[in-house]
């Protein structure tokens, strides 16, 4: 798309910190870093969320986070800063936080007590509620 940011980073017409590279992905880190080594894999295709991007390419950025938290935590650790964990994390929509419509995974190393994740409020639900719910997903499975 001729105006999408991450399709042009995508496709190196922007700089960025590049931290890997193939056919099919760039992963930066991202300028408003989350917490220290936050980074976004892009797919280089244009998909605008995870309802558009074809199973093959959603289970390879899966494949390539599952690499980079190990990264990480291999480079944060042979740097004297021990990695307590990692998020991998996926927005879709304006409503779940998502602000560049292009789909994109963060991945966010973690240092106990960095609290920069947000928390959502727990709800209690009731069990009817939650079979309805249930039954609600189920039927969507079937469409």
């Amino acid at each position: 798309m001729d105006n999408c940011i991450f399709c042009k980073i995508a496709a190196g017409e922007i700089p960025s910190s590049t931290v890997y590279e193939d056919q099919d992905f760039r992963v930066i880190l991202d300028l408003n870093q989350g917490m220290k080594g936050h980074m976004l894999i892009l797919p280089k295709e244009h998909y605008a969320n995870v309802f558009e991007i074809p199973d093959p390419a959603l289970g390879k950025a899966m494949i390539l986070a599952k690499r980079l938290a190990r990264a990480a935590k291999v480079g944060f650790e042979k740097a004297g800063e021990p990695l307590d964990g990692v998020n991998i994390l996926q927005n879709n929509g304006e409503a779940a936080g998502q602000t560049v419509m292009h789909y994109h995974l963060h991945v966010l190393p973690r240092i106990k007590g960095d609290d920069s994740f947000p928390v959502w409020q727990e709800k209690s639900v009731s069990a009817e509620e939650m079979t309805k719910i249930c039954e609600n997903i189920k039927g969507g499975l079937e469409a």
